[in-house]
């Protein structure tokens, strides 16, 4: 049998050994790096369920992403994570952001239109995603740093912070020398982007 490429499967090996471990053997580089990848690899991931072509269905779906990237941190972080807790903040940082959500709901929507809602929302839906998965990442990475937890976490108070990243997310995507469709330079643009960050 032939033998599977094991580069994504060493970085969530050290990923699951850096959140079952002892925390405290944990450098601050060490969980940053970790937080910045982990973060990377979910607004990728929520780049591609952006692609469902099912109206309000892939909504769910990019918020269930963003929940569980919510979870991964907090474990990354130490910071105790509850499921309710987090829907609610995930809920609050979309009312905070109503600009960037009603794009979201006009992308998803569109997929009801036939043929051009669907080709329309292929190409707006998973950069929607993707950079609103990671401006919030980047917003909660930024919060656990600093000492926060779910429940002190504010969301209005990192509007203009998500905003940035966003921008940051969309900058770094057409910057990117990346071919769509190709594996091998998928994962060498998020390992660039994530050192360069």
């Amino acid at each position: 049998m032939a033998q599977k490429p094991q580069a994504s499967s060493s970085v969530e090996k050290t990923e699951v050994d850096a959140t079952t471990a002892d925390k405290s053997k944990l450098t601050p580089e060490h969980r940053d790096e970790l937080a910045s990848d982990l973060v990377d690899r979910f607004a990728l991931w929520s780049g591609v369920v952006g692609l469902v072509p099912l109206p309000v269905i892939d909504a769910i779906a990019v918020g269930g992403v963003q929940l569980q990237m919510l979870r991964r941190l907090s474990q990354i972080f130490d910071v105790p994570f509850t499921a309710n807790r987090g829907k609610a903040l995930l809920a609050s940082i979309a009312g905070a952001a109503v600009p960037a959500t009603s794009a979201f709901g006009a992308a998803s929507a569109l997929k009801i239109l036939p043929i051009v809602g669907n080709v329309v929302s292929v190409f707006v839906m998973p950069v929607l995603s993707a950079g609103a998965t990671y401006g919030i990442g980047k917003a909660f990475v930024e919060h656990f740093k600093s000492g926060g937890t779910l429940l002190d976490f504010n969301p209005p108070d990192y509007r203009a912070f998500i905003a940035a990243q966003k921008a940051k997310w969309n900058a770094r995507s057409k910057d990117s020398p990346a071919k769509p469709g190709s594996a091998s330079t998928t994962g060498s643009t998020t390992g660039a982007a994530a050192t360069s960050s």
